[in-house]
C-alpha cells in the first residue's frame, strides 16, 4: 500500500489522494468535539456533533440533509444524494457519531479530544469508532464523483448516522419506525467493523449478537456471624460459586437448554478463508489482555470461537465481605453478571428464557434467585457471501487494496440484524481499521492511510453496484 509505481492507478485512487489532507484536517475537527453519548453531561456536545456532520454534508454537495432531533432519540443526521438514472439501486450507510467514555483520562498520551496526528497514526476518541469510518465513507463519495466526473452518484446514496450507538440505540427501533420511508433502499453498507489486520484486509461478513443479565441470589435480610449460622443455613455466594461452575461442560460448551439449537454454521468456504489467515497465537494473546493460553470449544480455531460461535461469560461475581482482612459470615446475598455472545439463528429472548431455567434449576431451597435482563438484547446478523452485493463489496476491497481479500467475521455486536429487519434488505460491511485500534479504551487511534483505502474501496463499490443489484 507504500504507492509502488507499478500498482495500478484508479481515478478513484488520485481523488482521494488529492482530497486526504482535507479529509484528515476535517475529522481532526469533528473528533474535537467530545459527543460521549452515554454521559448525560455531554448531549449538548452530541447536538454538536450532528449539526458539523450536517453541515459537512452539505459542504460536499448532498441535496437534502436533515437532523433528527425532535423525539427522546439524541440527534442522528439523515442525508440523500439521488443517482441521474431513477431505476439505480438505492445503498443506506450507516454508522453513528457518538463515542465511549475517555476514562481512565490519565491514560492517555495525547488529550483524547484533542486529535493528534503521529506518524500515519491519528490519536483520538471516535478516531476508529465510529466517526473516522462514517468520515471515510464522505471522502468515497466525493472521489467517487471526481473519478467519474459525474455530479451525481451512479447508485442512490443515503446516509444514517445515529446518535445512541455506543449506549445500546435505545431508540432505533422508534427511528426506523417513524423515518421507514426516508430510509428506504436496496442495500444497507454498516461501517463499523475492522480489517483483520493491515497486510491481510479482509470483508467482514457477519457480527455475533449479545444477550447481557445479573443473577441476584438472596438468602437471609442481613449477613450472619459464620460461627453461629455457618453449615446451618444457605450461602449465597455459595449457590452463585455452584451456579457458576455449572454454566459449562467440562468442554466448555454452554448448558443452558437447547443453546445451540439454532446456530447456523459458516460456510465450508468462510472457514477456509478464516483457516488461510495469519495467526500469531503470542501476538493474539498479548493484544487479549495478556492472556496466558488459549482456551475454548474444542473442533474450533481461536478466530471460529470469537467469530462464529456463541459462549457465556461470567462478567463478574459479588457478594458478602471483600475489604481488607477476614469477616466471618454467611452473606444476605450474592449476584452474577453474565453475557452471551450469539450466533445466527439465536435469539436473545430464547436464550432470557433458557437462562431463567437455568437459574431455577441450580438454585438451592432457601435461596431466592433473581434474573435481571440489561436490556433486550442484540440479535446476531451474517449476510449470505454469495449475495452479488458481497462479491461487489469483495472486489472493490481487493481493487483498493492491491491484493486478494478474504471473508471475515466480527465477534462484536451492533445493530446489523436490526437494520435488516426493519428494512428487510441485505446489509454487507465495509470498514478500514484495525482490532488493535484500542476502542473504548484510552488512546484510540487510527491508521490514516487504511481510511484512505476505504474511502477508495467506497468509490469503486458504487461504481460498481448498479450492474450488481440490477
Amino acid at each position: 500500500m507504500s504507492g509502488d509505481p507499478e500498482e495500478p492507478e484508479h481515478p478513484e485512487r488520485a481523488a482521494v489522494a488529492a482530497l486526504a489532507d482535507d479529509f484528515v484536517a476535517g475529522l481532526r475537527e469533528w473528533l474535537s468535539i467530545p459527543s460521549i453519548g452515554v454521559d448525560p453531561a455531554h448531549h449538548g456536545d452530541v447536538h454538536a456533533s450532528a449539526r458539523w456532520l450536517a453541515e459537512a454534508l452539505r459542504r460536499d454537495g448532498w441535496p437534502d440533509v436533515r437532523v433528527w432531533d425532535s423525539g427522546p432519540a439524541l440527534p442522528a443526521v439523515h442525508a440523500c444524494w439521488p443517482a441521474e438514472d431513477p431505476a439505480a439501486p438505492t445503498v443506506l450507510v450507516y454508522g453513528h457519531h457518538d463515542v465511549q467514555p475517555v476514562d481512565p483520562v490519565e491514560q492517555w498520551q495525547h488529550p483524547p479530544f484533542d486529535p493528534t496526528l503521529v506518524g500515519e497514526e491519528l490519536f483520538g476518541r471516535g478516531a476508529s469508532d465510529d466517526k473516522g469510518q462514517v468520515a471515510m465513507h464522505l471522502l468515497g463519495v466525493r472521489a467517487h464523483l471526481a473519478a467519474t466526473g459525474a455530479d451525481r452518484p451512479a447508485v442512490t446514496l443515503k446516509l444514517f448516522v445515529e446518535g445512541e450507538e455506543e449506549s445500546g440505540s435505545p431508540h432505533l427501533t422508534r427511528l426506523l419506525d417513524e423515518h421507514r420511508d426516508d430510509l428506504a433502499c436496496d442495500l444497507v453498507v454498516f461501517t463499523d467493523t475492522p480489517l483483520y489486520s493491515r497486510d491481510a484486509p479482509t470483508v467482514c461478513t457477519g457480527q455475533r449478537g449479545v444477550y447481557g443479565a445479573e443473577v441476584v441470589l438472596t438468602g437471609g435480610s442481613s449477613d450472619v456471624h459464620s460461627g453461629r449460622a455457618g453449615g446451618s443455613v444457605p450461602n449465597p455466594a455459595t449457590a452463585a460459586a455452584r451456579l457458576v461452575a455449572a454454566l459449562h461442560d467440562d468442554d466448555g460448551r454452554v448448558r443452558l437448554r437447547d443453546f445451540y439449537a439454532d446456530v447456523v454454521e459458516p460456510t465450508d468456504a468462510e472457514r477456509a478463508d478464516y483457516a488461510e489467515l495469519p495467526f500469531d497465537e503470542d501476538v493474539w494473546l498479548a493484544n487479549s489482555g495478556g492472556a496466558q493460553a488459549l482456551a475454548g470449544e474444542p473442533g474450533w480455531s481461536t478466530l471460529e470461537r470469537v467469530w462464529v460461535r456463541p459462549t457465556a461469560e461470567v462478567n463478574g461475581i459479588s457478594g458478602g465481605y471483600t475489604g481488607p482482612g477476614l469477616k466471618t459470615i454467611v452473606p444476605a446475598s450474592a449476584s452474577v453478571k453474565l453475557s452471551f455472545r450469539l450466533v445466527p439463528d439465536q435469539r436473545p429472548e430464547r436464550v432470557a428464557d433458557a437462562l431463567r431455567e437455568f437459574v431455577a434449576a441450580h438454585t438451592p431451597p432457601g435461596v431466592r434467585a433473581e434474573v435481571v435482563a440489561r436490556g433486550d438484547g442484540v440479535p446476531p446478523y451474517a449476510v449470505d457471501v454469495s449475495h452479488p452485493a458481497v462479491g461487489a463489496v469483495r472486489e472493490a476491497v481487493e481493487t483498493a487494496f492491491d491484493q486478494p481479500v478474504r471473508f471475515s467475521r466480527t465477534g462484536g455486536s451492533g445493530p446489523a440484524a436490526l437494520l435488516h429487519g426493519w428494512l428487510g434488505v441485505p446489509v454487507v460491511y465495509l470498514g478500514a481499521t484495525l482490532p488493535d485500534d484500542r476502542i473504548h479504551a484510552p488512546n484510540e487511534r487510527v491508521v490514516v492511510p487504511l481510511l484512505l483505502r476505504g474511502a477508495e474501496a467506497a468509490a469503486h463499490l458504487w461504481r460498481l453496484l448498479p450492474g450488481r443489484l440490477s
